[in-house]
């Protein structure tokens, strides 16, 4: 029987709950890769090889194409974005055998994935900074992507802030099936303050794990609603989902 759609910020029994994560520094790390990519993509875009490369952690691609061209004395124009998230997906396709082969999946990630979708009302998918095909790479080739749907998914496009982003993936979600996802049945999993702030902008939870470059200390005074210095305490990470959203 097909659900009908109740009023906003209401659910639907039976599918109530959305589980959103970022990818980056919360389920994977594929570091070296990335710096290798990005090395390649700015030598495709310039014509000169990358000097330095702007911070990452908890940032857009947008926003780190356009630091590490400013970093590299590069006077942008209209054509660089695109230009060098082409190139970037490019590079990453690539190296499909080096995320394999040097990337790794983060402690008690691929479980926690696993977990959650036993639970019942439980729909998952991936809010990040990254363009959607070098997300779809990373979770695919290191073997996450069987419980996540990658098409409501939030990805960088160089328009949307990642509060924007929640609400959008909130929406595109529950209209795939029919019922509402609210706010509060919302949560997101991320690894920085800047990840915080997103869901509060967005007025949804947020679960922070210690992870990336920040600590746990740093993401408790950003006001995650629940901070865990790993994913490797599966039920931890479970009892958080179930709480937070249980409103």
């Amino acid at each position: 029987m097909r659900l009908r759609k109740r009023a906003a910020g209401q659910t639907i029994p039976g599918m109530n709950r959305l589980v959103l994560w970022n990818i980056d520094h919360t389920l994977v790390d594929v570091g070296r890769v990335a710096r290798e990519c990005y090395a390649e993509a700015f030598q495709r875009t310039t014509g000169r090889p990358l000097v330095r490369l702007a911070p990452m952690p908890g940032r857009t691609e947008s926003e780190i194409i356009f630091e590490t061209l400013a970093f590299n004395d590069i006077v942008t124009t209209d054509d660089h974005l695109p230009t060098f998230m082409d190139a970037l997906a490019a590079a990453f396709a690539a190296r499909r055998a080096g995320l394999r082969g040097n990337g790794r999946v983060l402690a008690g990630a691929a479980e926690a994935l696993d977990a959650l979708a036993r639970v019942p009302g439980t729909v998952q998918s991936v809010l990040t900074g990254s363009i959607e095909p070098v997300a779809r790479l990373k979770v695919t080739e290191l073997g996450l992507a069987g419980h996540l749907d990658l098409d409501a998914g939030g990805y960088e496009t160089g328009v949307y802030s990642k509060a924007a982003l929640l609400e959008l993936v909130r929406r595109r979600a529950g209209e795939a099936r029919g019922v509402t996802f609210g706010e509060s049945a919302t949560v997101y999993v991320a690894d920085s303050p800047r990840d915080v702030q997103a869901a509060h902008i967005a007025g949804s939870p947020i679960i922070a794990v210690a992870t990336g470059s920040a600590t746990e200390a740093e993401l408790r005074s950003a006001g995650a609603d629940v901070v865990l210095p790993t994913l490797a305490d599966t039920d931890a990470v479970v009892s958080a989902v179930t709480r937070l959203t249980q409103g």
